[in-house]
């Protein structure tokens, strides 16, 4: 039986440029982020916002948010708990359950981290008029709609 060879147009494609851009804006946080001497992946940044929002988050609702298998989420809770950004008790009615909190010097990090990712935001933004910002978040928006994302 004979195969067809399916052609893709890889640069016109919206996912690698997805991929590249979302690569070197992580790669300019990591930068900032040592710069700015703070101890903090984006990862355990995203964590730390959602822990600021609503402190005391389930393991799972917190993997859920995250977009995070429930392992490697375990595994980056272990990492930061050696940093004492966050700390882990069970569930008080539901022992299987591990709810997740903020320390205070957890809290301190996140605090740090705000000017510095507000600069980088602003970096990310310039020369991007806010209808085309706006344009473009509708259309990110679109992208994850695709795959059933709201």
């Amino acid at each position: 039986m004979k195969t067809e060879e399916v052609k893709v147009d890889f640069e016109s494609s919206i996912g690698p440029w997805l991929g590249r851009t979302v690569k070197m804006v992580d790669y300019h946080m990591h930068e900032a982020f040592i710069a700015a001497d703070l101890d903090i992946s984006k990862e355990q940044m995203i964590v730390l916002k959602k822990l600021n929002a609503q402190d005391g988050l389930n393991q799972n609702e917190l993997a859920i948010q995250t977009f995070r298998d429930k392992s490697s989420l375990a595994r980056l809770l272990s990492k930061m708990e050696r940093k004492n950004y966050i700390f882990r008790r069970q569930h008080e009615n539901d022992k299987r359950v591990n709810m997740v909190f903020l320390t205070d010097n957890g809290k301190a990090i996140y605090k740090k981290s705000r000017p510095v990712i507000a600069k980088l935001i602003q970096k990310l933004e310039q020369n991007i008029t806010e209808a085309e910002k706006q344009r473009m978040i509708d259309l990110l928006k679109k992208v994850r709609s695709n795959f059933g994302e709201n």
